[in-house]
């Protein structure tokens, strides 16, 4: 029987960020569980490879949802990574960590040492930026974070036309106002993308104590009585065991974490008897609390031959293929997405309530699709929806993908979200800085202006926008999974430490919050004291103050 002191199960963001920290304590023995592939493909090392990635089932589960029944019955394409650096190797790389806000709303759910001043160090200890240090960025961390690369007119134009629609400019959505119309920063580092695997496992490597093991399907997680001792993995066909001294960590993500904890018997008891699976913890609350971004996309026809379009010609694709190849220079290393906005639907609300990703090409069925021609491509998604979703099970067999059922657009507040979110992306599209570049909206159509006919439209052509977290959430509740340690109730030995956890969705991208996940708990698991927290304001607070 093999053994170590920490088994890790999924190399995804978080996993990779535990699997270099556990492991700099070279009398700890760390085995890292991957069920893809090495990170080999270089595509995903080159930025603007990102949509052959999210396109393609290579390096990613290829997920679908269950038909939405407020979408028209829709089953919806959801694109996880499946790879060393789990969805840091297929994703848009933008930096957002959410609002300040969101944090303190864990705090205030009873989740002590969760509030915004007392993660921010995590954030900072994580972050590379090529800015350096300051309040709220560190500038030596593992994950590169760099700024935008100017690559195309057409992102200053949008910035621009956000700032005449009447919407406030910020220089950093990650500092002290996340409010506006601004440029994204980037995990891309040396022209590279800078996934989870990039920054924390590649340096890792070379450790002794720390062994990797990809194409590896975690079956379950090996219990003696009440607490985890291993973990039961299928890799050729064959089935293995290996054991965890101190503690198993499950990374698997919102999908595959709450399935493999269900096929080890942690779940509602009564649903897992259906399955014939013994029950080791009965916890109702295993892949309940399901949250995900929701996105409209408006396709513009664009009057300049400046889009990314370009490059659907062959010669041009090989000229930046080569180009990226000898020089890590040139639009390979852009990912095509530089600008966006997070605003608000209505004015007397306290943060954003809207993300707009703006990308220089037109994107159909998540890259699968024609690009159309020349066009650009405004995603409006909104940030915390109340409809909430679950997942389940379709079977005892781990290779069968697990039940996805998002539930999307149920409450009619996210519905109203939404079409308002459309409108306001439309009115930045008509101003002045987008005139000469502006020509037909393809998508949804001129024709579609009516409360009934955009709503109609958006259950109709919404998707996801690959946020999903929630489903083994934080809490003192009785649907809550993990402790604030993001230890599994009811056992001992086992943590659950990734997306899957978050209480609620936070308002932004989620990669960054994950890995800040995994490094704060990679204290707790060390027995370290949490990182001291920081007194920094935003712009909320300084607003609260005046008032």
């Amino acid at each position: 029987m093999e053994h170590f002191d920490y088994i890790i199960v999924g190399a995804g963001s978080a996993g990779c960020v535990l699997a270099n920290r556990l492991s700099a304590d070279p009398t700890k023995k760390v085995l890292l569980l991957e069920a893809g592939s090495k990170d080999t493909d270089m595509m995903i090392h080159m930025p603007a490879g990102v949509g052959k990635l999210i396109s393609t089932d290579k390096v990613n589960w290829y997920y679908n949802t269950e038909e939405q029944e407020h979408m028209n019955n829709r089953s919806l394409f959801w694109p996880r990574g499946k790879v060393l650096g789990g969805s840091s190797s297929i994703n848009g790389m933008i930096y957002i960590r959410g609002h300040g806000r969101d944090y303190d709303m864990w705090r205030q759910m009873g989740l002590s040492g969760w509030g915004f001043k007392d993660v921010l160090p995590y954030f900072r200890r994580a972050e590379g930026n090529e800015n350096g240090n300051d309040d709220f960025h560190g500038g030596d961390g593992p994950l590169g974070v760099t700024n935008h690369q100017n690559t195309n007119v057409l992102f200053d134009a949008f910035i621009e036309a956000g700032k005449q629609a009447g919407h406030p400019y910020t220089s950093d959505f990650n500092g002290a106002q996340q409010e506006g119309v601004g440029n994204y920063q980037l995990t891309i580092k040396n022209g590279q993308r800078c996934s989870a695997a990039k920054g924390y496992l590649v340096p890792a490597l070379k450790r002794p104590n720390l062994e990797v093991i990809t194409e590896a399907m975690t079956s379950r997680i090996l219990f003696k009585d009440k607490r985890a001792i291993g973990v039961e993995y299928i890799q050729q066909q064959k089935i293995k065991q290996v054991y965890a001294d101190v503690e198993v960590l499950l990374c698997g993500g919102a999908v595959n974490s709450p399935q493999t904890l269900m096929l080890s018997g942690i779940g509602d008891g009564e649903y897992l008897k259906k399955f014939g699976i013994d029950v080791v913890s009965d916890l109702p609350g295993v892949g309940q609390n399901m949250q995900d971004h929701l996105d409209v996309m408006i396709h513009t026809e664009c009057l300049q031959p400046v889009t990314l379009h370009s490059q659907m010609n062959p010669l041009r694709a090989l000229k930046t293929g080569l180009q990226y190849i000898l020089t890590k220079k040139g639009l390979g290393t852009s990912n095509g997405l530089e600008a966006g906005a997070f605003l608000k639907t209505r004015p007397e609300l306290e943060m954003p309530d809207i993300q707009i990703h703006f990308l220089a090409a037109i994107m159909k069925d998540h890259a699968r699709g024609e690009s159309g021609g020349h066009g650009f491509t405004t995603h409006v998604c909104q940030l915390r929806p109340e409809s909430k979703g679950f997942i389940g099970l379709h079977s005892t067999d781990p290779f069968q993908h697990a039940l996805i059922q998002p539930n999307y657009l149920e409450s009619q507040t996210d519905r109203d979200v939404m079409r308002e979110g459309l409108r306001i992306g439309r009115e930045i599209l008509e101003q002045p800085a987008m005139a000469a570049y502006t020509g037909k909206e393809q998508a949804p159509g001129s024709h579609i202006q009516s409360d009934d006919d955009i709503d109609a439209w958006i259950r109709d052509n919404a998707e996801t926008i690959y946020h999903p977290v929630g489903t083994a959430k934080m809490g003192n509740d009785s649907k809550a999974v993990v402790d604030e340690r993001c230890r599994v109730r009811g056992v001992e030995g086992l943590r659950v430490v990734d997306a899957s956890v978050m209480p609620t969705l936070i308002g932004g991208n989620t990669n960054a919050p994950t890995i800040m996940i995994a490094e704060k708990i990679s204290d707790d698991i060390l027995g370290k004291a949490p990182l001291p927290s920081v007194d920094v304001s935003i712009a909320e607070d300084r607003a609260l103050a005046s008032a």
